[in-house]
């Protein structure tokens, strides 16, 4: 494991010469523990890529296949965050009640696009890390050092088969609100809008249209709303319940795990939206 991971990036962060750019101090010890059982073959790595990529490789045994639509915006008011709750296996809908919003901790919010198990892991591990950073310097870890310390986790395992596009916000010491994109090949960006999955282009159609800084907390909360029920509309790999959440100063709010079809037509019979759909069964 040792020689895998030195191929492909080495686990400590320290050798990675991290500049924050909140000055906030990334250390991480944990990573030097972790270790996974590999298959019994010369190149676990170069084995999964020939079986599963199917994007140089279209006759791939193992087409991964992955749906979902998670979003996060900042505005003037903190950021919302909102997702659906399919998982599924191929074509078939294996959960319709899947939290992809994992609870960091009170303050950080992290959404699951990808491999589930992926994310829920990873996810979970830089939990422990934030704790431990918080203890060590008796403050808040910000936004930013905790998404470098998660890109900096992945990217140490970069090639070997992770599937993860997960958004990272919250609000750190000082009341500072951050988002950023980070994906398993180690890719971390910031930004004030993000959409992952594959509804993405169906929420950014809603939300590109309502999304201004200004924005009152209803108005936000009803945008995100809108806009994953749009996708969940339109993507056959989007639906189940909408996992609403608002982060503010002090800390985030949940605002519901609603049921897309009662909420789907009280936006038709309501509003007239999604004109497309006859109430007839004529």
């Amino acid at each position: 494991m040792d020689a895998l991971v030195s191929k492909y990036g080495g686990s400590d962060l320290d050798d990675l010469n991290i500049l924050e750019e909140d000055e906030d101090e990334v250390t991480s010890s944990l990573p030097q523990s972790v270790s996974f059982i590999l298959p019994p073959i010369d190149s676990p790595a170069k084995f999964l890529r020939a079986m599963t990529d199917d994007h140089t490789n279209p006759s791939a045994p193992i087409k991964l296949k992955h749906g979902t639509t998670t979003l996060a915006f900042k505005y003037q008011g903190g950021v919302i965050v909102c997702t659906d709750s399919r998982a599924t296996q191929g074509s078939w809908i294996a959960s319709q009640t899947v939290k992809k919003v994992i609870e960091i901790n009170p303050y950080l919010l992290g959404t699951m696009a990808g491999g589930a198990a992926d994310c829920q892991y990873w996810l979970t591990y830089l939990g422990m890390e934030c704790r431990l950073h918080q203890l060590r310097h008796k403050r808040l870890i910000s936004v930013a050092a905790a998404s470098k310390i998660l890109a900096n986790l992945v990217y140490s395992y970069k090639g070997m088969g992770l599937s993860m596009g997960t958004m990272l916000t919250g609000v750190g010491h000082g009341g500072v609100f951050g988002l950023y994109y980070v994906d398993s090949d180690g890719n971390r960006v910031e930004g004030n809008l993000f959409c992952v999955g594959s509804g993405q282009t169906f929420a950014y159609g809603v939300l590109d249209r309502g999304y201004k800084w200004d924005l009152t907390d209803e108005e936000a909360l009803e945008l995100g709303r809108r806009s994953i029920l749009a996708a969940t509309h339109r993507d056959a790999y989007s639906g189940g319940y909408l996992n609403l959440y608002h982060i503010q100063k002090d800390g985030w709010v949940h605002h519901g795990f609603d049921d897309t079809n009662p909420v789907f037509w009280k936006q038709k019979l309501e509003k007239g939206e999604f004109q497309n759909v006859s109430t007839s069964l004529d």
